[in-house]
């Protein structure tokens, strides 16, 4: 069973991952939308879809399916997996900015710039190596 809620994790996290890369980039182009616009409109759908179908589910999965194989195999008393935890909660909290910045586009309410969600896109991707490098490697 351990091997199959490993795979099961392994596809969350990518489609975790996924969500949360091209969720930001979706911001970008919003961004140039003009209120109201049909293009704006399209962005909003999409944005809220992307959360709800792809990201939210992908989300619970990981937390789920990462918190039985630390369980099972015995890992929650490893250093790696405690920072691999602050990393996937710093993450957690990166995905709940981003649900509030749907609702915020959905709202017409947007607070950021282009470059803020260019530059902000990278901290998915930062943690992410973090992550994986710590499962992988397992320094300490």
């Amino acid at each position: 069973m351990y091997e199959w809620i490993k795979a099961l994790h392994i596809i969350a996290v990518i489609s975790w991952m996924a969500g949360m890369l091209y969720l930001p980039r979706l911001f970008v182009y919003h961004c140039e939308a003009e209120i109201g616009s049909k293009q704006s409109e399209t962005f909003k759908v999409m944005e809220r879809r992307l959360l709800k179908l792809i990201i939210n589910p992908a989300m619970i999965v990981t937390w789920l399916a990462g918190i039985y194989l630390a369980w099972a195999g015995h890992w929650y008393l490893s250093g790696w997996l405690h920072l691999k935890i602050l990393f996937v909660l710093v993450l957690s909290g990166v995905h709940g900015f981003f649900v509030r910045r749907v609702r915020g586009f959905a709202g017409d309410r947007n607070a950021y710039s282009q470059k803020f969600y260019r530059i902000f896109n990278e901290v998915p991707t930062i943690l992410m190596i973090g992550i994986v490098t710590l499962v992988v490697v397992k320094p300490f």
